[in-house]
């Protein structure tokens, strides 16, 4: 199989900055807690899949404080989230990745249920597809698998909505590429998400 690049989307594990949604139920540091806990489960899964190269996405900018306070491995790339919506800012990280030569994985951090297993089998249905996507249960999706690009896939999107995924599939059907879809994984969002999580994903962080 030939070697995939993960690129996660992320934001930097702020109060206030990172799962905001989150904080009527866990308050401003709750949320950031969980956010940096999601952020490490995504890391580690992606390097366990053990696909090709895995880069960080990241706002702020990777020398930002919020990041050096964080362990990554060194052997992780990085780089800085254009400006623009969600839609340009995937579309920007797909571009680069595709003009490498080098086939995509897109993903988030708001998904713990994503295995190694799910990227790997998202991976493999590259070799026979142009796309692959694995939506979420509310309406969106938690990955987008790509070997060509089309910024078609991205500009315009109603983003956060429960259309997002039937959207995108629209769209590959219109420029006639053919996708792989895999069963849909729960996205941690809005409180009534948490239902879906251990207790011990929204403790709070042990002093270091």
């Amino acid at each position: 199989m030939s070697a995939t690049r993960i690129v996660i989307i992320a934001k930097a594990p702020l109060a206030g900055f990172a799962k905001t949604r989150l904080i009527p139920a866990l308050g401003a540091q709750g949320a950031a807690a969980l956010a940096q806990r999601m952020f490490y489960s995504t890391l580690q899964t992606a390097l366990a899949a053990q696909l090709g190269p895995v880069e960080l996405c990241v706002v702020p900018e990777p020398t930002d404080a919020a990041w050096r306070a964080l362990a990554v491995p060194s052997h992780v790339a990085w780089s800085t989230q254009c400006a623009g919506d969600l839609g340009a800012r995937m579309a920007d990280a797909a571009a680069r990745t595709v003009m490498q030569c080098e086939r995509v994985l897109l993903i988030g951090t708001d998904c713990p249920a994503l295995s190694a297993t799910h990227l790997q089998a998202a991976a493999a249905g590259l070799e026979e597809h142009d796309a692959t996507l694995i939506p979420s249960t509310d309406g969106g999706y938690v990955l987008l698998g790509l070997k060509r690009f089309d910024a078609v896939l991205f500009e315009h999107m109603p983003w956060s909505t429960n259309t997002v995924a039937v959207e995108t599939l629209g769209r590959l059907q219109h420029i006639n590429w053919s996708v792989q879809t895999f069963p849909p994984l729960q996205d941690i969002d809005e409180p009534a998400d948490l239902q879906w999580l251990d207790m011990a994903w929204t403790a709070p962080l042990s002093p270091h």
